[in-house]
């Protein structure tokens, strides 16, 4: 941008967001009001990039007695809640999530009949252009103060700022917010209790959100996905909100670590790359787990799973993992029908992680009641979804994960 006095020269419109044939956007982001759409930078392969703020609700009182946060995690609340929605923590007033529970409506001839999502659900109180377009708002690189008048006026522990892009390729939405994200972070603020103190490590951690909201009480957590750009967009949130994790001292490591490969990356020269002390810590200290929104795409999911049973094999405790996943119904031609292929794959993916090929581990898997407290603002669908992967050796005594938990 240019300074006061200087001549300014035409810079291209960016007053909507272009969609292609292979574009993707979250929700999230497309159910943001215009205003919160704040452009700040180009990231480095040019992309736009945005800052959002989340409001946490840090004293939500969804009927759930906190005080059972440090107790066992395969007994979840089942109590009814309220949500900042105002219609239940299910999001759209239906039973809480459950694997059988979303199952595609469809009309008499058979077509997808598709249930519009109340208008209360995603509407602001702020007036602006209608929301079929994205209006972003192109900021000077001096302006430091983007969050405007409301954040100056909240408490710096009430807001979580997310830098991100929207509307990205199928390999670049790990740069975009998702649900499944602030579900599971709702997760760990509702269970604060039993992540405190705790070592967790985060799989495709994308914008690093979860990651975030674990540091507000874990002791270490690692925060991981692939990729320069995107590591260091996490990197640059984790900075932004080091006001919530210094609040817990809790501290975040940005790492990169690749599904597809058997090592973790020790190479100095190597940007995120991992030290012997951290590699140490992780195997030493390890007992959560955590991955959302990675399960879309049935070889990326594999190597998922096969990364999650390597690392629990090399880690000294037992350990839980907490996985969240959304439930997308899509039409194809090669059925004919409405399926959920991606899904179906992860669900069969959990099934063969409790037989174990080598016998060392013994693993269960439990679903979550998702009736849980809401801390941010976000739809809740029903095809929302959380579940617990517990990994403990077959022989020697029981360890932390499973005592604590």
């Amino acid at each position: 941008m240019c300074r006061p006095g200087q001549a300014s020269a035409p810079t291209p419109a960016m007053d909507e967001v272009t969609f292609k044939s292979d574009t993707v956007l979250s929700d999230v982001h497309l159910h943001t009001p215009n205003q919160g759409h704040l452009m700040v930078r180009l990231n480095g392969v040019g992309q736009p990039v945005f800052l959002s703020q989340f409001k946490l609700l840090w004293n939500r009182d969804c009927g759930a007695d906190s005080g059972d946060e440090g107790g066992d995690p395969r007994a979840e609340v089942t109590s009814p809640s309220r949500s900042p929605l105002g219609s239940g923590c299910s999001g759209e007033g239906g039973d809480p999530t459950g694997p059988e529970r979303a199952g595609a409506q469809l009309d008499e001839d058979g077509d997808l009949d598709v249930v519009r999502r109340p208008q209360a659900a995603y509407t602001s109180e702020t007036s602006g252009p209608p929301r079929d377009k994205v209006h972003p708002m192109i900021l000077r690189q001096e302006e430091d103060d983007v969050l405007g008048d409301e954040a100056r006026e909240s408490s710096p522990r009430d807001v979580i700022r997310i830098e991100h892009t929207m509307a990205t390729p199928l390999e670049d939405v790990g740069k975009q917010v998702w649900r499944g994200a602030l579900l599971l972070a709702d997760y760990i603020l509702f269970r604060r209790d039993f992540f405190r103190g705790r070592t967790v490590l985060e799989l495709g951690a994308g914008t690093g959100l979860a990651s975030i909201i674990a540091a507000t009480v874990a002791r270490t957590v690692y925060c991981t996905d692939v990729g320069a750009d995107l590591l260091a967009m996490c990197q640059r949130n984790v900075a932004l909100n080091s006001h919530l994790t210094a609040a817990g001292g809790g501290v975040v490591k940005v790492k990169e670590l690749d599904w597809l490969k058997d090592d973790l990356c020790m190479d100095p020269e190597v940007p995120f790359s991992w030290s012997e002390e951290d590699v140490s810590d992780l195997y030493g200290h390890a007992t959560v787990l955590l991955a959302a929104e990675v399960f879309y795409d049935n070889d990326l999911t594999d190597a998922v799973f096969k990364t999650l049973s390597r690392l629990a094999g090399r880690l000294k405790n037992a350990c839980m993992a907490v996985l969240s996943v959304e439930k997308r119904l899509n039409f194809t031609l090669r059925h004919l029908d409405v399926t959920c292929e991606a899904y179906e794959h992860f669900r069969s993916c959990l099934r063969r992680l409790e037989k174990p090929a080598d016998g060392c581990l013994r693993v269960s898997v439990e679903p979550v009641d998702a009736s849980f407290p809401q801390h941010l603002v976000y739809e809740r669908i029903r095809q929302l979804e959380l579940w617990k992967v517990f990994v403990e050796p077959v022989t020697g005594p029981v360890t932390s994960a499973s005592t604590a938990s």
